[in-house]
């Protein structure tokens, strides 16, 4: 059974930076194309960041110069940097993981607050 397992979650003050986790039990890691979304309640999963088997990535323009997708293959986890966080990037971070078929992890929390 596919596992996606997301950490890095917590409470940040304005301006502050958190780094996401998501580890993948997947059998071939390295195909898949890894995206992170999030999430405000009452409203749809959007999309974050992208980041292809060959390591084009891809970010959402609310994002973009703050954010860092990359990934570490040998180690089947995805990461998220994120930088000058904003009260608006709270939201839960959902990891994907799609080639073929989708997969998605739990969720971690993002809380931007002073």
């Amino acid at each position: 059974q596919v596992q996606l397992v997301e950490s890095g979650g917590g409470l940040v003050q304005p301006g502050g930076s958190l780094r996401l986790s998501c580890a993948a039990s997947l059998s071939i890691f390295s195909i898949y194309t890894m995206r992170w979304y999030r999430q405000v309640p009452g409203k749809q999963r959007d999309f974050v960041a992208s980041i292809t088997s060959g390591g084009s990535t891809n970010y959402a323009d609310s994002v973009k110069g703050r954010f860092t997708i990359s990934r570490a293959n040998a180690k089947n986890t995805v990461f998220l940097q994120m930088n000058s966080l904003k009260p608006e990037d709270t939201a839960v971070y959902y990891c994907n993981a799609n080639y073929i078929q989708n997969y998605w992890g739990q969720g971690t929390q993002v809380t931007v607050s002073s």
